[in-house]
């Protein structure tokens, strides 16, 4: 039995991947897409300028598009994707939240409140228990899960398995962000055409904050952020798609390249449709992963490593995600099939 679903912001870029996903999905059908309400009444093939690498789904690109608001979309819509500015998404998930709905959401606002979970399917699925808590405290029906940020969620899996083997200290990341990561017209091309940009508005603090409340534990009421300190600097490099980041990490206990490796290729994925068997591919060879060569391994929806060296308190390594699957969209999809998997909808 399929579970009926709508997209928030459907028009915009990371809406667009969300139903790229969600149209061939096993266990979603799609039944409301919203957007402005400069797009509401028009058919999604006229509202939305499509970008993706892939024709527009046929029955999506007649769908009727209507505004975001709780009362435009169905009562029998289980589960609401969200790809909204986080500046929109402040205002208007809460509504639906409190109009029953519960809500996977893409957007950065609420990532760090206390009582939403803030979930890596493969990392912290405990945390989603949490929506006990935020149910109780603000009295939804609904509820209300976010993904991290598209850098964040790049780096934590490879964390997770090194810390789970040898207990972290202190990151420090450097990142190669693509443009896509700014949506389509973020940055223009006489800004980054022979050039990189090493500022990115918020992002070194979402990096440092959510990767501490990812890796933390929770003990049926609260999540207690990890101890480890984590420092970041984040670039914007001329690249379509995949955040290539290279990270130092310190560890409590000694750690060599062979050992930090097996516990990189051990992370596994989780038995959702979205994940992959390995979560994790480690490159052998120095100069990899690239962005052009290895953004969609598993499509789209695994983590690369590789370059991992020993240092004199740790190990060093590089990673990269594809930024607008499981760094967006994917992100959201998964913590809706995690959401189905342990009874939520």
């Amino acid at each position: 039995m399929t579970v009926r679903v709508g997209v928030l912001g459907a028009t915009g870029a990371v809406g667009q991947r969300l139903i790229q996903l969600l149209d061939p999905h096993p266990d979603f059908e799609l039944a409301a897409l919203t957007a402005s309400e400069s797009s509401a009444g028009k058919s999604y093939r006229e509202a939305a300028k499509w970008r993706v690498d892939a024709p527009i789904p046929e029955d999506v690109a007649e769908m009727e598009v209507a505004a975001t608001d709780p009362d435009e979309v169905p009562n029998d819509v289980d589960l609401i994707f969200s790809s909204l500015p986080s500046s929109v998404g402040e205002r208007v998930e809460p509504g639906f939240c409190e109009a029953g709905y519960v809500v996977s959401s893409n957007s950065s606002n609420g990532r760090l409140d206390d009582d939403i979970p803030l979930t890596i399917p493969e990392v912290n699925p405990d945390h989603l228990d949490l929506l006990e808590v935020q149910r109780d405290e603000r009295g939804w029906d609904g509820a209300m899960v976010k993904n991290p940020n598209c850098s964040t969620i790049t780096m934590v899996p490879p964390l997770k398995a090194l810390d789970e083997e040898f207990t972290l200290t202190d990151v420090t990341v450097s990142t190669l962000q693509a443009v896509s990561g700014a949506g389509y017209s973020g940055v223009t091309s006489m800004e980054i055409i022979d050039n990189a940009i090493p500022h990115i508005g918020g992002e070194e603090k979402k990096m440092e904050t959510e990767s501490r409340k990812l890796l933390g534990s929770f003990d049926g009421a609260e999540v207690h952020h990890h101890e480890m300190d984590v420092a970041a600097s984040c670039n914007r490099i001329p690249t379509l798609d995949g955040h290539l980041e290279n990270v130092w990490t310190d560890t409590e206990d000694d750690v060599t390249v062979e050992a930090a490796e097996e516990a990189l290729r051990s992370m596994t994925g989780v038995d959702l449709p979205s994940s992959p068997e390995q979560l994790i591919k480690v490159f052998d060879e120095p100069d990899r992963p690239q962005p052009r060569l290895d953004r969609n391994i598993e499509d789209g929806m695994g983590v690369a490593t590789g370059g991992v060296q020993e240092t004199t308190d740790g190990i060093q390594f590089n990673c990269l995600a594809h930024n607008t699957m499981r760094g967006a969209a994917g992100a959201s999809v998964l913590n809706g099939e995690l959401l189905l998997d342990q009874g939520y909808l």
